[in-house]
């Protein structure tokens, strides 16, 4: 009886403690398959974390493309300014508009802009090209980007046939040197200097005097308006404005708002595709993974289950074995997903047609969430063999090899 006391004592004090710390010591010991186990899961918390962040450079590119006291106005019903058309009438309208910001000779802060696409030959294949927006605008046009400043070269001249490209066009097509010359819409195009945009959707665009543009392409519309708000309160006393006047039919938004529409069709693709991607592979390797662990461990699990360790106990065990690995996992997958900030990737907006430059951005955010979906990786992949484990008969398993 004194026997049976000491190893009932032993069991309920130590049933909850042995099985951790055994985790703990079999995740030390079995090393080569502990690691192959975590780089499993790495990889897929590298995949699931590489999507969140391509997602969030793509929408920090473009959210930030635009600024809060800034407006645009295009044709009602155009989801781009490649579709829109503003008629000179109807931007002479807007330009009088009582809530745009007027400059100290009393100039209304307006810039009326025309956007088309034009087709270049890549840097590294000059036989594939690819769109590039050209967007055309007046001197106070620069002004109302103040993230845009001259880094090689200089602006372009106004009534010239001068343009200026950004660093993206310049990093990825063939002929944007300073000095070369750009022929499109029946005229040469002098690259006179480079901007830099700070990152945002400006650095994949060219840009020349408006003026010059509407003639070359035969324009009689302009595709925008930007405008600068006096107040940046006063957006819908504008709106209602701009909606109520007969002689126009327009949409306005907010500048960052019109371009945080502009990447949403790309980021759900992006979204969509990885995620289930990620989850799919996520959930059946980690199933497949612990069941592994499970099958080669059948004498052991029959040990603990001699010793006295309730099935409660052995199902912890395991659960908190997986959620361990899909922790190391995650923790590794982040680290080299970190790596990815560096790389600036190039593709094609969905919205536009154009070719826009943006790089990988790991935020705080996006560190819990793929911790998070290891975790849960983990919990979902190790709870079923965890049952298993724990249901296992005392005798079965002992017999096995």
């Amino acid at each position: 009886m004194h026997v049976r006391r000491v190893s009932g004592a032993y069991s309920a004090n130590e049933q909850m403690k042995v099985p951790f710390s055994y985790v703990a010591r079999n995740l030390w010991v079995r090393k080569l398959t502990t690691a192959l186990t975590a780089g499993g899961m790495a990889l897929v918390v590298f995949v699931f974390a590489a999507v969140l962040m391509l997602d969030a450079g793509l929408k920090s590119t473009l959210v930030s493309t635009g600024l809060a006291d800034n407006v645009v106005v295009i044709r009602q019903g155009s989801q781009t300014e490649v579709q829109s058309g503003v008629f000179r009438d109807q931007a002479s309208l807007i330009e009088t508009s009582p809530e745009v910001a007027r400059t100290a000779d009393g100039q209304a802060f307006v810039s009326k802009e025309v956007v088309v696409l034009n087709s270049l030959p890549k840097l590294d294949d000059p036989s594939k090209r690819s769109n590039v927006v050209v967007r055309g605008m007046p001197e106070i046009g620069q002004a109302l980007r103040p993230q845009v400043r001259i880094v090689d070269g200089r602006t372009f001249r106004s009534g010239t046939s001068e343009i200026v490209v950004g660093r993206s066009v310049a990093r990825q097509f063939a002929g944007v040197e300073i000095g070369q010359q750009l022929s499109f819409a029946g005229r040469q195009w002098t690259v006179v200097g480079m901007f830099d945009a700070g990152k945002t959707a400006f650095d994949s665009e060219i840009w020349g005097d408006v003026e010059q543009m509407m003639q070359a392409f035969r324009r009689i519309a302009y595709s925008s308006v930007i405008a600068k708000l006096a107040d940046a309160n006063s957006f819908e006393t504008l709106k209602a404005r701009l909606d109520e006047d007969p002689r126009l039919k327009v949409d306005i938004k907010r500048e960052h708002r019109f371009y945080e529409d502009q990447s949403a069709s790309l980021s759900n693709f992006i979204t969509l595709l990885g995620m289930a991607l990620s989850i799919i592979f996520s959930l059946i390797g980690a199933t497949i993974t612990m069941y592994a662990a499970v099958a080669t461990r059948t004498s052991e699990i029959g040990t603990l289950r001699a010793l006295g360790f309730q099935r409660a106990s052995v199902l912890a065990a395991f659960l908190a074995e997986s959620l361990l690995l899909a922790l190391l996992g995650g923790i590794a997958g982040l680290i080299a997903a970190s790596f990815l900030t560096a790389i600036t990737v190039s593709t094609t907006n969905f919205q536009s047609f154009s070719e826009l430059a943006f790089s990988f951005t790991l935020t705080p955010r996006i560190v819990l969430q793929a911790l998070a979906f290891a975790l849960l990786m983990g919990f979902v992949g190790g709870f079923l063999p965890a049952i298993r484990a724990s249901r296992m008969k005392i005798v079965d398993a002992l017999r096995a090899d």
